[in-house]
């Protein structure tokens, strides 16, 4: 019914985007609910960045997952109806093959020996993950994220692949303002002298690199307003106070949050996936958005971005709601008020819940599973 994270082993080479390959890799995987004997429930949900495949607690995994409001019986994506599959994107370091893994020619960690990343290939490795599931076509893809980018790429490459798709703060391709912070972050960590060209190891840690990468992401992450109505100008006694700096809650704020990332997460892996973000553009090689949409057979569609998200701004979500109607899916579009920018759809369930219930409630009526 329900798993800790299961591991799935492809002993068989996946051809990446940008000419490399990897001869054999791993994905790692959580599902929650039943499959039902048609085999046409599933969800397909594609994560962002940085998130595992621990997307809500378990009877295996008791723990809290980065979508515990989300999933769940009676929760938006119910499990008491639909069988739930959350995938770790291949480059990851939370349990499927990427740059922290080890390289099987050398036995040490592939780090810059993992061959280019893209989030084409993030996609066609989640197809191997279904086909080996033996499920035919999803009842619904979800992406949240980098997660939509990859779920745009897994639609582009399979076209009836899926009936639904549900995309959240995500977009068609990087906008600049996101291309520029990503490619700071980039920089911060490679500048750092403890990177050493990807020969860190765990007593030489790009510490003060992933720190400030962080810190600059988690600007991105919010709104500005949030951070007035939330901090204001209110001093901090969290952390020594400093001549240049953390002076003020919202410093320490930032500080907290970028301690908890730095080795929560392998350097290398965010450098390939933040670059993939930045390389996705899903109408390359198209004339136009709706041209390079015009393959994909859905029956319905559902896109949701949020007005103070500068990461995956608003209009971005609109041009994908706008394509897949011009291409005949029945498609709709939210732009919610919330105050918490990109992030909301991990923090604001207030504002998430009612739209995502809405729609998988619209999918379990119109497919009558």
């Amino acid at each position: 019914m329900s798993s800790a994270t299961r591991f799935l082993h492809i002993n068989e080479p996946l051809r990446m985007k940008k000419g490399g390959f990897l001869q054999s890799f791993t994905l790692a995987y959580e599902t929650w609910g039943k499959l039902n004997a048609h085999r046409t429930n599933a969800v397909l949900i594609l994560s962002g960045l940085s998130p595992s495949a621990h997307a809500a607690s378990s009877e295996a995994d008791p723990s809290p997952g980065w979508w515990e409001q989300m999933i769940g019986p009676g929760a938006p994506i119910d499990t008491d109806r639909f069988y739930v599959i959350a995938l770790n994107s291949l480059g990851s370091c939370k349990g499927s093959t990427g740059p922290a893994s080890e390289n099987p020619e050398t036995g040490k960690p592939y780090r810059l020996d993992f061959p280019d990343l893209c989030v084409e290939d993030v996609a066609a490795s989640a197809k191997l993950l279904i086909k080996h599931m033996d499920i035919g076509q999803l009842c619904t893809m979800v992406g949240p994220s980098m997660g939509g980018m990859s779920g745009l790429a897994y639609l582009q490459q399979n076209p009836e692949s899926a009936r639904h798709f549900l995309t959240i703060s995500s977009s068609p391709n990087s906008a600049p303002f996101s291309i520029a912070v990503r490619s700071l972050q980039r920089e911060l960590i490679v500048s750092d002298p403890a990177w050493n060209d990807g020969n860190y190891d765990d007593r030489n840690w790009p510490v003060k690199g992933m720190r400030m990468a962080r810190k600059l992401g988690m600007l991105s992450y919010r709104s500005s307003e949030e951070w007035r109505t939330r901090f204001g100008r209110r001093k901090q006694d969290y952390f020594p106070t400093e001549l240049f700096g953390m002076n003020f809650e919202v410093e320490s704020y930032l500080e907290a949050a970028a301690r908890r990332f730095v080795h929560s997460f392998d350097p290398c892996s965010y450098l390939y996936l933040s670059r993939a973000m930045d390389w996705f553009d899903v109408a390359d090689d198209y004339p136009d958005l709706q041209t390079a949409l015009a393959g994909i057979k859905l029956k319905t569609a559902c896109v949701i971005g949020v007005e103070t998200d500068i990461l995956f701004p608003a209009y971005q979500q609109k041009e994908i709601a706008e394509a897949l109607r011009m291409n005949g899916i029945d498609t709709s579009f939210s732009n919610l008020e919330s105050l918490m920018g990109h992030d909301a759809f991990l923090v604001d369930y207030d504002h998430f819940n009612p739209h995502v219930t809405a729609y998988f409630d619209r999918v379990w009526y119109e497919d009558k599973l």
